[in-house]
Order: structure tokens, then C-alpha cells, then sequence
């Protein structure tokens, strides 16, 4: 067999076959050469274009086997790419082809090799296309990238439809599709297919003689009208493109009416920034390319995207070095993004990497204007972006060039009342509004979302960008945002009304696209020429869906900014006030020391501003929040007073619906303080009603979900007292249910108080580390960096428990460092426990005493007993491995001090464990059957858990001792 010379491939021309296009056929398949076209049963498949290269490459060689580096210069010449990409194509090709794969053989360690019979025939005797009379449609001078199904829908309405219009934005590519598409139906239409480019034409009277002229009539008698022209069409089955149609939209009208009429075998496919709106009009509106999201990582994904194909294929031809790959991919990416999928915009943006690079381009992209030329030299209008949208701009009426200019001030989707509230004017009556944005969306200046209960509109970007340059030459953008501002002051004051009425998961879909366009009206009201008096009123306004979005770091800013402006320039309001000192503790709480000074004293100003306006609910959520502080230095016996406090002021109230959380509250203390019964009673109530999770607000008022906060510390109860399967059960289930409450703080606190530690205690230190993952993933998304630090202490005890004692000592220690002081939070006592463990285990067994030491220093200072049984029982472990002299001594006090603490607190877990480590240093001493009489008893009152790694220890300890 002749042998395969790579240098010789040509894909527009193959040895043996004519050099005029040409059909190859193998079996059922068909494959278009200059069309770069594969059909499988005369049906067009979707295709790549690297693939279809690797499909030529494979024909060309005619039956010879070709290896991997053959394969990848043909389908990448001068390009270094990954040697996954070629079975990644391979695959594609096989995937096409279904049952016929065999098509494409692997030959074990030589490559591949194409094994169809191929049939050629040359276009000329067998072509798709007509003779060349019969169409003036210009040649395709680039593979027309990303519409593959849009072509083949477009195709497929102009055989259904005698009228179709391609509607879009300028730049959105109606003409390239509309072209591909007359191409694609040659074969439909014997008389021909057609393009009148309207572009071109400065008077509407033109049309009709620029529709003759394209159509080749040199026989129409007399002055040249739409009649006229239709008439001499006659009875002929022909296609015509009317190009480019909203400069003369009128005209164009008539033209194609005329021809609806008089000419019954005429297909028309017109593009255009508007409909033509006649009778039997088909209106497709061109979509942009698609473009990957945002958090999409699949660099394999991302390049399956027609908006990056385009980028890269556009790139590579202005400069070969481009490689996308690595970060130059996530920019490729992000750029496409940000110019909307415009392929006008994205092969302007490619071009001009020469100059600037990715990262450049990426970076210059608030200019986009500046950035974006270098367009076609033969169509002015395309030359730039600018000129793109001048050119739409000119067309409008002078009330749709002045709504579309205020619209710039909007920077997410917006209604029509949004568009009223900020574009009315003078100049522009309420009653015009609606009448306008309807005529802009359809002029493709403005998107229309209908699929809701409400319209919302939205500006692709660049033409936001152009609006907003409008709008600033005007003067008026002073006015304009200070309506911007009022409108969404307004809103998410009704927002806070809607609160106890809407189901959370509806109001933040209402509510949640908003969130860009509160963050520019308050930098705008902030600004040297804004209106603080609003901007104080909007943070405030805005603080639930900050607080429902997690987005405790913005909402600090915010606050601490809208606190900031109080004074002359702001009137008095102690009711916005309340609000914004309560929303400062609690960012406070979640974003910086959260025993800090400024937490305390901004819940006392909270509580001061609540008692004056007769709030109950926000002197609530102060109590909260002093409570929530007290908590974080430790002082829990005055915690104790205020939860207590709660209950008095929340059964006052009329609906009483606060009541169980002041419950709640109590129950933590005690929890805490070491009254196991005293928590279970105050809980256990409240877990089989379910009645603390009954108000959305509480959101607001507590910052957590009430059920998430109940479950995690019950459960934590019912393990002390010795129900591990079912405080297991219950973790795990609130994980579940945290994940369905879109609320990150609720989901982190389900995940590192509640599941976490209970996953540590029972020994499944599997879901342990998967829940620190998923929680670290959550904090990082969401800015909470003292939750990052939680997460990396748990990470920390994870490996100590898997026996990293060095590794996971110094990154539970590093973790502890960075939490801010005073911090001396109840949980400091399991993390300093599980530290001093980790330091003995890797030999620092010194180090480890003075931890626990620290532990239990604070332990008794704040009367934090809960933890007190088991970081004695630490320490005695750690004198024990310490070989002191006296060590066993001054261990076995450590031990039964801790199985007396574990007795009064009615915890027995921890009664259990500190009786193993007495029993194992009695067994130690041969005091078998002391060890033994007193750890039986312990295990036997246990009526669940048996598979946990604390009750297997204890059994095989036993069983060790008989």
C-alpha cells in the first residue's frame, strides 16, 4: 500500500479526486467538502471543525494507517497541543458515526486508520449548488463558528415558513446565518437563491430596484415598484435574503408583501434590528453565542462554547503564537462572557490580542469602545462596536433615544415600574414609557424575559456601556441615578414587608437579581454629588438580602459606611437607625473579632434604638445579639440572664412566636455550663414541634435558620447522654436540610457545629473531612473567613485522628492563631483538647500539657463545663505519656475527677471515656478486676451505638480483660 506523506495533505484538495468541490460518500454518510459538511442519511450532523479535520485527514490517506504525531500535524500544523486532544476527536467521530464506528479502526500501537469504501463524485456533474447563474450568493470566506444549530433550525423554518426575519442587536451575526442558511438550501429552490444587500441603500425608494437588480430582472417594464418587481418573479421557486432591512424598514415592508402576494414559490429570509411585522412573519430572534459559565472549570466544556470557539479561532488567525490554554483560557472565557456572546464583539476583541495580549484585552474591556475596532473595511458600520450601535442609535425616535440613554443607569435586569420610576420626565411622559421599551426590545436594543409573572428587561452589556456613555453626554446622570436610588430604596422597603408573607426561596428570586443595582446606586449615593439621606436608607433596606446571601463582609462595608454619614447631612431616624446597628453586630459577629467592643456596643445602641421606637421584634433581635456576644467571651452565666431576658420579652409579645427561640437560648446556656438534663428538657420540646422555625425574619433578627441552630445542639446533647445514633442521625439529615435553604451561614453552621464534631466523636472521621471540605468550599465562596479559619481547625483534627499528629497539630495550632481575641468561644475547648492530644502524639508531649492546662484554665474561668470531663481526662492521658515520676498518680486523680464530672453532668459519653483510660492504667497495674467492675457497668447502659469507635474500644477492652 502506498505510503502516507503528511506533508502532502491538503484538506481542500485530495490526490485521485477532481480539485473542483467535490461529494465523498461512504455508506450512509456524505460528506460535503467546501461546505466542511457531514451528513449522516442526507441529514447534516453537528460537527467540529477539528473534527471534521481529523475526518479528511483520515480519508486522505486512503486507507493508510496513520500514527498520532501524522495525525495531530494535519489537524494542528504548527501548533503544540495536548496529545489528549486527538481521542478526544477520535471519540467524537465514533460517537457520529454510532453503529458504523468500526469506520475508524485503532491499530494497537501504530494509530488509526479510515477502513470506509469511498464514493466521490465532482460537484460539478452532482453538486449541491445550481448553476452559478442561478444564485449571487458570496462565497463563505470563514467557517461560520458556534450556529450549528441555529443553521439547521433556520434552515428548517424557511421550508416551513414562507416569510422568516432573523431579529437581533447589531453585531449578533443575522447576516452570516441568514447567508449560511441560503447556502445551505440551494438544492430547495430551482430557480435560485438570492441576496439583496439593503445595507448599502440611502433611499427607501431604492429598494425595490436594489431586489431587481440582485434578482438578475432586466425585463421590468416601467418604474421599478414592488409590483412591479413581484410580478416579474411571477411563478418562480426561487429564495430571497433581504440583507440588512431596519434603515428602511418601511420599504422593505412593502417589498416583501408584494412578493408574499404575487409570487406564491418565493421563500423570503430577511435579517434585520426589528420585524417586518407582516401578515405570516416567522420573527427568529438570533440569540448570541453561547458562552461557558462562570464557575465552569471544564476546560474541556468550556471550548465546546461557540463564543470561546470563535475567540480562538478568530485569535489564532491575527496571532499563531496564541495558545489557549491554562489562564489564557479562563481569560479567553471571561472575555466572551463579558461581551454577551457578540460575535461581532468577540472577533474585534480577538484581533486586537495582538497588541495587547489576553490578560490585556480582558483588562481594557471597561473601554470597550476604545478597544473594540478594527472591524471590516468594506462596511463602516461594522467597523467598531461604536459604529455598530451609532448606526442603531440613529434609528430610533428622539423618546426611545432618551429612555434608552436613562437605562444606562441599570446594571441588572429591571421591570417596567423600574424603568417609569427612573426614565419619566418632562420630556418623557409615564404614559410613553411602556410604549418605548416596547419598541426598543423590538429594535433589539433591550432583552425581554416574559417567562415570569412579571416582564424584566435587560442591556446586554456593550449596549449598556454605550447607553451609559449617552447618558453621562447628556448632563442628566445626577438625576437620573438619585431616581436609581430612590426606586430600589423603595423596593427593598417593601422587600422587608414582604418578608413574613413570601416563601424565602420566591423572594430571593425576587429579589436577588437586584443586588448589583443596590451596590452602583449606593456608590453612586455616596458619592460627592449623591444623596446620603438615600443611601442610608438603602443600606438599611438592603440588609436582609445581604444577610439571606450571606454577604456579611459587603453588608459591614455598607453599613459601617451608611453609620458613617449620620449626622447634619441625614435627618434623624431612629427606625433606619435600629436597623443598621443591629446589621452592623451581626456582621461583625461573622466577619471580624467576634468578641470585639464595636459588636457589643453596636447591639446595646440596636437595643437603645429598639426601646425608644417600641420595637419588640428588634429589641429582640438585640437581646440576640448581646447574647450572641456574651457567648463569644465566655461569660455564660450572663448569656444565661439574657436568654432568660428573651423569653420575658418574647411571651409579651402577641403572637408569642419568639418564645421557643428564648427556649433555645437557655437551653445552649445550660448546655454549655454543663446541665446536660437542664439543655435536654429546654430542646427536646422544641425539636418534636418544630415551632422555632415559623418567621423568615428570624433570618434577619438571629442570622440562622432556628432549626439548624435547635438540631445542632441537641444533637450534641444526645450524644453526651450517650444516643450517638441518633444524634448522628440527626446531623447528618440537617446537612441535608441546611443545603436546600440557599443560606451559607446556616450551611456552614450545620456543617462544622453540628455534623462535624459528631462525625469526630462517634470515629467517622470520613464524612468529618468531607464536611471540613465542603464547609472550607462554602467560606471561601462567600468571603466568611472566620468560618475558613473553623474549617481549617477541624482539618487539623482530622489528621490527628488519622494519626498526622506533627501535620495536623501545626495546622490546627496555625488555625487557632489566627482566630481574632477575645474569642473564648465554647468550642475552644474541644479544638484545645484535640490540640494537646496532637502535640503528644508527635512527641511534644510538654507543649501538649500547657495547652490543656490553657484549656482548662479557661474551662473554669467561664464555667464552661461541658467539655470539663473530657479535657481532664486528656491530661491524664497526656501525664501518663509523659513517664514522670508520680505520673500515674497524678493521671489516675485527672481520671476520676473527670468520671465525676461526667456523673454529676448526667454526660455519659464522656463517663465512658474517662472510665477506659482508668481502666487501662488499672489493667496496667494488674488491678484487672477493679478495671473491669468499673467500665462494665458504664457500657452497659448504653442502648445504642454499639458500631461507634468509643463503644468497639471499650468492648475489646473488656473482652481483653477476662
Amino acid at each position: 500500500m502506498e505510503s502516507f506523506d503528511a506533508r502532502r495533505y491538503n484538506p481542500d484538495s485530495m490526490p485521485g479526486l477532481p480539485e473542483v468541490p467535490a461529494t465523498i460518500e461512504f455508506g450512509r454518510f456524505k460528506v460535503v467538502r467546501h461546505r466542511r459538511e457531514l451528513l449522516a442519511d442526507g441529514r447534516p450532523v453537528e460537527l467540529g471543525g477539528r473534527a471534521f479535520d481529523t475526518l479528511m485527514a483520515l480519508i486522505e490517506a486512503r486507507g493508510t494507517v496513520l500514527d498520532k504525531d501524522q495525525l495531530m500535524s494535519l489537524v494542528w500544523p504548527d501548533r503544540v497541543v495536548e496529545e489528549n486532544n486527538l481521542p478526544a476527536q477520535i471519540a467524537v467521530l465514533r460517537k457520529v458515526f454510532g453503529a458504523d464506528r468500526h469506520l475508524i479502526r485503532t491499530v494497537a500501537g501504530r494509530g488509526y486508520q479510515f477502513t470506509g469504501e469511498i464514493r466521490a463524485t465532482p460537484a460539478t456533474s452532482a453538486g449541491p449548488f445550481p448553476p452559478a447563474r442561478m444564485t449571487n450568493l458570496p462565497e463563505a470566506v470563514s467557517e461560520l463558528i458556534g450556529r450549528e444549530a441555529e443553521l439547521e433550525e433556520v434552515a428548517a423554518l424557511v421550508t416551513e415558513h414562507r416569510l422568516v426575519s432573523l431579529v437581533g442587536a447589531g453585531g449578533i451575526g443575522k447576516t452570516r446565518l441568514g447567508l449560511a442558511a441560503a447556502r445551505h438550501l440551494l438544492p430547495r429552490f430551482p430557480d435560485g437563491v438570492f441576496v439583496a444587500e439593503l445595507g448599502p441603500v440611502s433611499s427607501p425608494e431604492l429598494v425595490p430596484a436594489t431586489v431587481a437588480s440582485a434578482l438578475g430582472l432586466t425585463h421590468v417594464a416601467g418604474h421599478v415598484s414592488p409590483e412591479h418587481v413581484a410580478g416579474a418573479v411571477g411563478a418562480k421557486k426561487l429564495l430571497l435574503v433581504i440583507d440588512n432591512c431596519e434603515h428602511v424598514i418601511e420599504a422593505a415592508t412593502g417589498m416583501a408583501e408584494a412578493l408574499l402576494r404575487a409570487s406564491p414559490g418565493t421563500g423570503l429570509l430577511a435579517t434585520s434590528r426589528e420585524p417586518l411585522r407582516v401578515s405570516g412573519e416567522y420573527v427568529y430572534r438570533v440569540p448570541p453565542l453561547d458562552v461557558p459559565a462562570e464557575d465552569n472549570r471544564d476546560m474541556e466544556d468550556v471550548f465546546r462554547h461557540g463564543a470561546v470557539r470563535l475567540f480562538v479561532s478568530r485569535a489564532h488567525a491575527a496571532e499563531p503564537r496564541y495558545v489557549a490554554e491554562g489562564r489564557v483560557a479562563a481569560a479567553t472565557a471571561a472575555i466572551c462572557r463579558r461581551l454577551d456572546g457578540i460575535p461581532l464583539a468577540i472577533e474585534l476583541a480577538a484581533t486586537r490580542i495582538v497588541g495587547f495580549g489576553v490578560d490585556g484585552v480582558a483588562a481594557r474591556l471597561d473601554d470597550r469602545f476604545r478597544l473594540l475596532t478594527g472591524g471590516s473595511r468594506t462596511l463602516a458600520r461594522q467597523q467598531t462596536m461604536r459604529a455598530t450601535l451609532d448606526w442603531s442609535y440613529e434609528l430610533l425616535s428622539e423618546s426611545e433615544r432618551v429612555v434608552l440613554r436613562r437605562l444606562g443607569v441599570f446594571v441588572g435586569a429591571f421591570s417596567l415600574d423600574a424603568v417609569s420610576a427612573v426614565a419619566t420626565g418632562a420630556d418623557i411622559p409615564a404614559s410613553d414609557i411602556a410604549d418605548s421599551v416596547a419598541n426598543l426590545v423590538g429594535k433589539s436594543l433591550v432583552s425581554a424575559d416574559v417567562s415570569g409573572a412579571i416582564v424584566h428587561y435587560r442591556l446586554l452589556e456593550t449596549t449598556r456601556a454605550y447607553a451609559r456613555e449617552k447618558l453621562i453626554e447628556s448632563t442628566e446622570l445626577d438625576r437620573v441615578a438619585r431616581r436609581h436610588a430612590e426606586y430600589y430604596r423603595g423596593l427593598f422597603q417593601r422587600a422587608e414587608a414582604e418578608f413574613e408573607t413570601r416563601p424565602t426561596a420566591e423572594w430571593l428570586a425576587a429579589y436577588r437579581p437586584h443586588i448589583d443595582d443596590v451596590r452602583l446606586a449606593l456608590d453612586r449615593a455616596f458619592s460627592p454629588s449623591g444623596d446620603v439621606g438615600v443611601g442610608a436608607a438603602l443600606t438599611a433596606a438592603a440588609v436582609p438580602l445581604w444577610t439571606h446571601l450571606s454577604l456579611l463582609s459587603e453588608c459591614r462595608a455598607r453599613v459601617e459606611q451608611a453609620i458613617a454619614s449620620l449626622g447634619s447631612r441625614v435627618p434623624s431616624d431612629p427606625r433606619r437607625d435600629m436597623r443598621l446597628y443591629l446589621a452592623l453586630g451581626h456582621a461583625i459577629l461573622h466577619t471580624r473579632a467576634s468578641g470585639a467592643p464595636d459588636m457589643n456596643a453596636a447591639f446595646t445602641k440596636a437595643l437603645e434604638l429598639a426601646e425608644i421606637v417600641d420595637d419588640t421584634r428588634y429589641r429582640l433581635g438585640a437581646i440576640f445579639g448581646l447574647y450572641a456576644y456574651r457567648l463569644t467571651t465566655g461569660e455564660y452565666r450572663v448569656a444565661l440572664s439574657l436568654a432568660e431576658k428573651f423569653e420575658t420579652v418574647a411571651a409579651e409579645t402577641a403572637d408569642r412566636s419568639d418564645v421557643p427561640i428564648g427556649n433555645r437560648l437557655v437551653g445552649l446556656a445550660l448546655h454549655i455550663l454543663g446541665d446536660q438534663p437542664g439543655a435536654r428538657r429546654h430542646l427536646e420540646p422544641l425539636v418534636r414541634s418544630r415551632l422555632a422555625t415559623v418567621r423568615p425574619s428570624h433570618i434577619i433578627l438571629y442570622q440562622y435558620d432556628q432549626r439548624v441552630l435547635l438540631d445542632c445542639y441537641y444533637a450534641r446533647v444526645l450524644w453526651l447522654q450517650g444516643f450517638s445514633d441518633q444524634a448522628t442521625r440527626l446531623t447528618e439529615s440537617l446537612v441535608d436540610y441546611a443545603r436546600t435553604k440557599d443560606h451559607m451561614l446556616s450551611l456552614l453552621h450545620s456543617l462544622l457545629i453540628g455534623s462535624c464534631p459528631i462525625a469526630l466523636y462517634v470515629g467517622d472521621l470520613t464524612t468529618a473531612d468531607d464536611h471540613v471540605s465542603a464547609a472550607s468550599d462554602v467560606a471561601t465562596r462567600n468571603g466568611l473567613e472566620i468560618w475558613n479559619v473553623w474549617a481549617q481547625c477541624f482539618k487539623g483534627v482530622v489528621l490527628i485522628k488519622r494519626g498526622d499528629c506533627g501535620a495536623g497539630a501545626k495546622l490546627l495550632q496555625s488555625g487557632l492563631e489566627r482566630l481574632p481575641e477575645p474569642a473564648i468561644h465554647h468550642h475552644m475547648s474541644l479544638l484545645l483538647a484535640e490540640l494537646a492530644a496532637g502535640l503528644a502524639g508527635a512527641g511534644q508531649i510538654a507543649e501538649g500539657l500547657v495547652v490543656v492546662d490553657k484549656a482548662l484554665a479557661r474551662a473554669e474561668q467561664t464555667e464552661a463545663g461541658w467539655y470539663l470531663a473530657e479535657l481532664l481526662r486528656t491530661k491524664g492521658e497526656l501525664l501518663l505519656q509523659g513517664r514522670a515520676p508520680a505520673a500515674a498518680a497524678a493521671a489516675e486523680k485527672c481520671f476520676h475527677q473527670a468520671l465525676g464530672v461526667a456523673r454529676r453532668q448526667d454526660a455519659l459519653s464522656w463517663e465512658l471515656r474517662a472510665a477506659m483510660s482508668l481502666a487501662r492504667l488499672w489493667r496496667g497495674q494488674r488491678r484487672v478486676s477493679q478495671a473491669r467492675k468499673l467500665l462494665e457497668p458504664v457500657y452497659r447502659r448504653f442502648t445504642e451505638g454499639f458500631a461507634t469507635a468509643d463503644l468497639v474500644a471499650a468492648k475489646a477492652l473488656l473482652t481483653s480483660m477476662r
